[in-house]
């Protein structure tokens, strides 16, 4: 399987024609690099100071993966007939006919079940939560419809990941209490701005079809300069949670090469340049997750 760039269209897409790429293509599972490390970075956090058990492990990876599944779906559902008018999505499984709508909802029951299986196998915590998680995620599909902070609402969903890796092994919540808040305070802020910036190149499309975004409320130019403040937030946020959490110099570098990487993406960004939307979307963010992630397990393991 390859996959190809993005470029105008809805990249990041698996080539081979094959029902297991229908289905990796219908929740984009190349995206699943933006937020997996993260669930990691909570579990190696709750490693220093819990037991770190080969069947948790499994069984949190399971659950982020079934969650992520069921939330992808659903959104794909929810925005079918957007999708179908948007030549950048068109050509997405449900709207291009690959995948029925029926089919679809079978995948997002059978994940959304999967999820709250795995969680009440990991402990109560993680069981009682995980019906709250799962209605917020999937309740941002129709963020767009009623609020120009969509993009918020995506980041405090994929913050649901260190937080969930971090109850999964340590059955309660953190201490200090507000460790895991500061990290997913710090992946909100990350996704958030890059989210906005993504949103750029359905700015025209948003507006005509009565769809909110943030560059729909300030206009190009200004959305960036959310993005950026947004991100020198996040970056302020992940050097809070290294001294917060006693990590050592591994994870401290991984979050000063993002913070490069970071404003390397911004300069490939400009209003009404979106050339390069798709390495600044996907390549640069991908890296940044997994440079956070390594250093956190260098640490850990170190």
């Amino acid at each position: 399987m390859t996959i190809p760039s993005g470029g105008g269209v809805d990249g990041q897409v698996f080539t081979r024609p094959s029902r297991l790429a229908a289905y990796a293509n219908f929740v984009k599972v190349a995206h699943t690099v933006f937020a997996l490390p993260f669930a990691v970075v909570g579990i190696m956090t709750a490693a220093r100071s819990y037991p770190l058990a080969g069947r948790t492990v499994a069984l949190a990876l399971l659950a982020f993966g079934a969650a992520r599944f069921a939330a992808m779906g659903f959104n794909r559902i929810a925005d079918v007939e957007y999708d179908a008018l948007n030549p950048r999505t068109r050509e997405r499984e449900l709207p291009a006919g690959r995948m029925t709508r029926r089919e679809a909802w079978v995948l997002v029951v059978i994940m959304a079940a999967l999820f709250i299986t795995s969680a009440a196998l990991l402990n109560p915590v993680c069981l009682a939560l995980s019906p709250v998680a799962l209605a917020w995620i999937l309740g941002y599909s129709y963020a767009k419809r009623f609020t120009h902070l969509s993009h918020v609402w995506l980041g405090a969903g994929l913050a649901i990941a260190p937080v969930g890796g971090y109850l999964a092994v340590a059955g309660q919540w953190s201490v200090p209490w507000g460790l895991m808040v500061t990290m997913a305070a710090a992946v909100a802020c990350w996704v958030a701005g890059f989210d906005t910036l993504y949103a750029l190149q359905d700015q025209d499309f948003d507006r005509e079809h009565g769809l909110k975004s943030l560059p729909v409320l300030l206009g190009a130019r200004d959305a960036i300069k959310v993005a950026r403040a947004l991100h020198a937030a996040a970056v302020g946020l992940l050097l809070l949670f290294w001294w917060a959490a006693g990590f050592g110099p591994y994870f401290l570098v991984s979050v000063l090469l993002a913070a490069g990487l970071l404003a390397w993406e911004h300069r490939l960004v400009q209003p009404g340049d979106y050339s390069k939307l798709d390495a600044a979307f996907f390549t640069m963010n991908g890296v940044i997750a997994a440079v956070i992630m390594l250093g956190a397990m260098a640490d850990v393991l170190a």
